[in-house]
């Protein structure tokens, strides 16, 4: 089986084909094409409520690209998925039926707890019986998932993003709101919170503080990080810290969303497991192509062979 997915996010958008090969009670999901461009819809959604010209003419043509790749690699199935630009955009749905119409791909533009519903099939499996506070951080809005006993028990969207925040469009009505969430579902009676991140950011983050793979990261070290980094220009962020363009402005803003959520539930610890909402569209066409819907995922990472290996 192949599958591919598409999420269209306000900072970049990223495609992926995987292979999923099932076999004696193994799914190993398998990279085959994976591409980041980034076309960063929410400079222009943030700042004048709609997605520019140019924009739409570029993302047609990148919408293009991943039609034929899935043609190409002949995918048994593929979803598109997009989040807070598009949604909030006032011609992202008109956006949505042209491509649909001109290229023959459907996209799906989710809410928050969509999104969060998602990444949360991506996640599950890393956590064990313990509290987690998910946090997951995009260019356009956060996503918050509290786990208690291994179970989802509160989720909340927030219109708090590194893009959002560089373009100065981040309310401080919504930041007073999330503290409030945090402060108010964070219970001490659920005992210690350890945070769980997800996005480019915190896994840029993590690779800076050259920890071995699946060791959790200290807010003292988010800290560290989020310093260092100020301290150099945006060039040196591309040359010295080797930095994509697009993730050189935006990472300090998307620092601090982490380090005051995890300040606001008390969380001393961050484990980043490397996963996102491409990954959570991955194994939802997966059950949806299967026989083994009801199945209860274990993930288990293999990054120096590009695979996902999930075990039932």
């Amino acid at each position: 089986m192949k599958l591919a997915a598409v999420d269209i996010g306000s900072n970049a958008i990223r495609f992926q084909v995987s292979s999923v090969l099932d076999k004696e009670n193994r799914v190993i999901f398998k990279k085959m094409e994976y591409v980041r461009f980034p076309l960063r819809l929410g400079h222009d959604v943030f700042t004048m409520n709609r997605i520019s010209d140019r924009s739409k003419e570029k993302f047609k043509k990148l919408m293009r690209v991943f039609k034929m790749l899935t043609e190409l690699y002949e995918v048994d199935d593929y979803m598109v998925c997009a989040t807070s630009a598009m949604r909030e955009a006032e011609n992202g749905h008109e956006l949505a039926r042209e491509v649909e119409d001109e290229i023959g791909l459907s996209i799906n533009i989710i809410d928050g707890k969509q999104e969060a519903e998602y990444i949360n099939q991506a996640i599950i499996s890393y956590l064990s019986d313990a509290t987690y506070l998910h946090i997951d951080v995009g260019g356009g809005s956060t996503e918050l998932n509290l786990y208690v006993h291994g179970k989802k028990i509160n989720t909340r969207s927030f219109k708090i993003g590194s893009v959002r925040i560089l373009e100065h469009h981040d309310s401080p009505e919504m930041w007073v709101d999330m503290e409030k969430w945090v402060k108010t579902h964070v219970k001490s009676v659920y005992g210690k919170v350890t945070a769980v991140g997800t996005g480019g950011n915190i896994s840029k983050i993590f690779d800076l503080a050259q920890l071995k793979p699946h060791r959790l990261m200290s807010l003292k070290k988010v800290r560290e990080i989020k310093e260092m980094v100020e301290k150099h220009t945006l060039e040196e962020r591309v040359y010295k810290l080797q930095m994509n363009p697009d993730r050189a402005d935006v990472i300090i803003p998307a620092s601090d969303i982490y380090i005051k959520v995890m300040d606001w539930a008390n969380a001393k610890y961050i484990q980043v497991p490397e996963v996102g909402l491409k990954d959570g569209i991955m194994l939802h066409l997966f059950r949806k192509n299967s026989n083994q819907k009801k199945i209860e995922f274990t993930n288990i990472e293999d990054q120096s062979k590009g695979k996902k290996v999930i075990k039932f």
